[in-house]
């Protein structure tokens, strides 16, 4: 059997993603919309059900909720390659508004994610094969995890992963806080994973290019990653860099698409492709995800 070359940790919750909607509604007005779909989502979610679509062996390890929901989420992964930690409380929620032209808003209940323990994460965390990659996804949204990044990371290094993370986004924003928590695990994991609007807020600027520029000095010689929606994927490692542009496509849903860049990603890496055509990799499936319904994750 392929050994599991990669390790998600992180956030699984369920995503109910409805649209399109053109502007807010009014306060007690109620809006037909035209699609919807519960899904298995969760930034660490998304990244295991892309690897799942790649046919790319990997372990998932994640918590859930001890209700219907979350049997039904466990229900949606491999449960071969599913580690699950079930917590007796109600399953995280996450609702996705997606509107006119592909952006979303998400409102999300606190549930299982809020008490996730790093404790539970860590006694089940395996030893890497060669070429493994670990990635740990949404600490911001997982209180006591967030709290713990700095020692998950220590523990899978000790085990011989090279770590990724991608954080997301801050429910309380980017507050000098977590600009500073940010920028001390970036000189801790071996790569980490970033949006355009993620790179701007830890850096507190507008410009991308400034937001690049202050974020790299503190990587080293690790590896730099910003993702930038339609225009593709920017990567920086010491003195290299390097940009992929993405294909046009007919934008359908972008829930997910940073995640699935990161599986495809993370897998090319895992087998030893240049960090070029791991790019390149990415910025496809991302692409074929964001286009198709329901998803796809290669052209």
């Amino acid at each position: 059997m392929e050994p599991e070359r990669i390790l998600v940790l992180g956030n699984v919750n369920v995503d109910l993603v409805m649209g399109d909607v053109d502007g807010w509604p009014a306060v007690g007005t109620e809006v037909i919309l035209p699609r919807s779909e519960m899904r298995a989502g969760g930034s660490a979610g998304n990244t295991a059900l892309a690897l799942s679509g790649l046919g790319i062996p990997h372990r998932l390890v994640a918590g859930i909720g001890s209700d219907m929901m979350g049997d039904w989420l466990a229900s949606r992964f491999d449960a071969a390659r599913s580690t699950w930690i079930v917590m007796d409380c109600a399953t995280t929620l996450t609702v996705g508004i997606v509107h006119t032209g592909g952006n979303r808003a998400f409102f999300t209940t606190t549930g299982h994610l809020h008490q996730s323990r790093l404790d539970d994460l860590e006694s089940h965390l395996p030893h890497a094969p060669a070429g493994g990659h670990a990635t740990i996804s949404g600490s911001f949204l997982m209180p006591q995890i967030e709290a713990g990044t700095s020692r998950l990371i220590a523990a899978l290094k000790a085990r011989g992963w090279t770590v990724a993370i991608d954080p997301g986004w801050p429910p309380a924003g980017w507050a000098p806080a977590n600009r500073e928590l940010f920028r001390a695990w970036l000189g801790e994991a071996d790569i980490a994973l970033i949006n355009e609007d993620e790179a701007k807020g830890i850096a507190g600027t507008d410009d991308l290019d400034a937001a690049i520029a202050d974020l790299r000095p503190l990587t080293g010689p690790r590896m730099l990653v910003v993702k930038c929606g339609g225009d593709g994927v920017r990567v920086f490692q010491g003195d290299d860099s390097l940009a992929v542009h993405a294909p046009q496509v007919e934008v359908i849903d972008t829930v997910g698409a940073g995640d699935t860049f990161n599986a495809a990603f993370l897998a090319a890496l895992s087998r030893g492709e240049d960090t070029r055509r791991a790019s390149e990799a990415g910025v496809r499936a991302a692409s074929s995800a964001i286009s198709t319904f329901p998803r796809r994750y290669a052209p």
